[in-house]
């Protein structure tokens, strides 16, 4: 289609071209003859001053003697052929048109090749075909074919909730019958909800694939224009569509473009997408009702879409799509490894360990990070090693073994990171220490990392007591080996990170007795009010507040010196570990507390992976959150 769109432009700009040459071509035979007068060519005639003429109707057109052409125009009934035949002069004559029809064509037929190639461009710049110059009303809903990569159920995994929900209603419309019989009713709309990367489109396409129906798919700002009125004629025209081919199924992803609540914002809201938002609510459930037609539409921002929008009837269920737990993440990584030849010593649940709070995109990335490395050094297949080196890479960014550390940046890093990992093993319901390290990855100059053994839905008092201990295991190390007047700015992030940890116990956990089960955090006027530092909170109660940050923090502080202190042949084996190997990882870390040896077949650089205690030089960055019970859970510090 589109190769014979460019053959018909190419054909109507070549036959205006040639309109043209001939016009012009034509005008310039006729301006090349001068005009005499009538009389003036009889007396040229008889004085023998023209050899030859051509009649062309009541024109007549000579050359004279001095090599000149010269054009007059014979009077109506006159006949001149028998004088100039006595007087030894050729004629010539040209047919003449009987319509003047081929006249007024070849005069405006340029006109027209212009007006048609103006037309031609405009349709062109509107997209073509519905949405042309003449279609700005028409629907851009794309219907979704088998070219397009076929997407199943067995295609999505770590979602077996919504894909339940979602199976119904493919069953719906494969076997009516079956849910009719008993009064059951197809919903009118299916609503996923999820963060950013959780598959909701993807969802979306299998839902497509399995149902075998017509699958129209759109943006949901496809549907607003600059153009008053445009958004809901689209709406209409793409319901139009759908009952022509119905039963069907309508995908609108990112939805909140468009359904946003009605007046919501400063200054009200933009009419042009409202009226495209009231087309829509009528069009799902007003007056006439569109049999088998199911709209699925994904959104992120579910708290700002308006509520008739929600309701049953329009939206009958909202599926949510969230991230991943272990199990989920095993599964996605075995979907997305399908493609990959893995090596014998690939453990999938151990990398989705690894990884809490990864979506689908993240973990498809993952796979894809690791497979581009093993690529890189010439492997045949992936092992477990490109796994890890690609998570810290999508974690923490790439090493910087090329980064310049003198000796006594290196021996203070490593007793700074050992300091973290002693804490760590000697703390109440701590996660496991899983790497420690002293590379500098990404901004960080060393890292500790603790692998969770499973998701946290919820957080105790004493593990958050624990975090706050370890994390303050650098701080202290580097007091108790180099002194107070040597500690170094690189647990800037680690108290950042504490300082988070221990507000919110205060704040919003209800860890404090003397502040009692009272939200703190939010006692705000709203959004300008906490913009300007406006909070509802009395200057005695934020006293007590900081007051009890306080004191979590330095008993954490008081915690980590104790342990070091005890620990300190542990602590000092384990730093003398880390200059020596760099990289070690959790079982290698009990080896070398224990005293007991190696035995490394090669210096291999394991590379960390997991959540993170770090020594910095720079600002952290913000790390991947835990799934919790609304808490806040400690991010990985850089």
């Amino acid at each position: 289609m589109g190769n014979a769109r460019n053959i018909a432009f190419w054909v109507v700009l070549f036959l205006l071209i040639l309109a043209l040459f001939n016009l012009f071509s034509g005008g310039g035979s006729s301006m090349s003859s001068r005009q005499i007068s009538y009389s003036d060519f009889i007396e040229r005639v008889q004085g023998g001053d023209v050899n030859s003429v051509t009649l062309d109707g009541e024109r007549v057109l000579f050359r004279g003697a001095d090599g000149n052409d010269y054009s007059t125009i014979r009077p109506e009934g006159t006949d001149i052929t028998d004088r100039l035949l006595d007087q030894g002069v050729t004629v010539n004559a040209r047919p003449q048109e009987q319509s003047g029809f081929t006249t007024v064509l070849m005069t405006f037929l340029p006109f027209l090749l212009l007006i048609g190639v103006w037309i031609y461009f405009m349709n062109r710049m509107q997209g073509g075909g519905r949405g042309g110059a003449m279609g700005f009303g028409k629907s851009k809903a794309k219907l979704l074919t088998e070219k397009h990569g076929r997407v199943t159920f067995d295609d999505v995994a770590g979602i077996d909730e919504a894909k339940d929900d979602l199976e119904e209603i493919v069953e719906f419309l494969r076997n009516p019958q079956k849910f009719s019989r008993l009064g059951g009713k197809i919903p009118k709309g299916a609503l996923l909800v999820g963060p950013p990367g959780t598959g909701k489109t993807l969802l979306a396409r299998a839902v497509a694939g399995e149902a075998g129906v017509p699958f129209f798919t759109i943006s949901g700002s496809d549907f607003v224009e600059m153009f008053v009125g445009v958004g809901a004629s689209r709406v209409r025209d793409m319901f139009e569509q759908a009952k022509k081919n119905a039963p069907c199924i309508v995908f609108i992803d990112e939805i909140d473009a468009v359904g946003r609540s009605r007046g919501a914002g400063y200054g009200g809201g933009n009419d042009e997408r409202e009226q495209t938002l009231n087309q829509l609510l009528v069009e799902m459930d007003g007056f006439e009702s569109n049999e088998g037609i199911i709209i699925v539409a994904a959104t992120n921002r579910p708290d700002v879409l308006d509520p008739a929008l929600l309701r049953p009837g329009r939206f009958d269920r909202q599926v949510q799509v969230p991230n991943p737990d272990i199990k989920g993440r095993e599964k996605i990584l075995g979907v997305h490894a399908r493609k990959v030849p893995l090596g014998p010593d690939v453990d999938l649940r151990i990398i989705a360990r690894g990884c809490p709070g990864f979506s689908g995109a993240d973990l498809a990335n993952l796979v894809n990070e690791a497979a581009l490395m093993a690529a890189r050094v010439g492997r045949r297949f992936v092992t477990m090693d490109d796994f890890e080196n690609a998570k810290d890479k999508v974690m923490m960014g790439a090493e910087r073994r090329s980064m310049v550390m003198t000796e006594d940046e290196k021996k203070l890093t490593a007793y700074h990171e050992a300091g973290h990992a002693i804490v760590g093993l000697n703390v109440p319901q701590h996660d496991p220490v899983h790497k420690a390290t002293i590379i500098p990855r990404g901004r960080a100059l060393g890292l500790v990392l603790s692998l969770p053994e499973r998701d946290q839905l919820s957080v105790t008092y004493t593990k958050y007591k624990s975090k706050i201990a370890m994390a303050m295991g650098g701080k202290v190390a580097e007091e108790l080996k180099f002194g107070k007047d040597n500690i170094t700015s690189g647990a800037a992030s680690d108290i950042q990170q504490v300082s988070k940890i221990a507000r919110a116990m205060v704040t919003q956990f209800g860890f404090s007795e003397e502040l009692g089960n009272v939200d703190y955090a939010n006692e705000q006027q709203g959004y300008l009010g906490a913009m300007q530092g406006q909070s509802n909170v009395s200057p005695e109660t934020q006293q007590k507040i900081d007051a009890e940050v306080r004191k979590i923090v330095d008993e954490g502080y008081e915690t980590a010196k104790r342990i070091l202190t005890e620990k300190n042949e542990d602590w000092e084996r384990l730093a003398q570990g880390l200059l020596e190997y760099e990289t070690l990882t959790g079982p290698e870390i009990m080896k070398v507390v224990n005293g007991e040896p190696l035995n490394r077949g090669d210096d291999n650089d394991d590379t960390p992976t997991g959540t993170t205690s770090s020594i910095t030089s720079i600002p952290k960055t913000k790390g991947k959150q835990k799934p919790n019970d609304g808490g806040l859970e400690p991010e990985p510090s850089t």
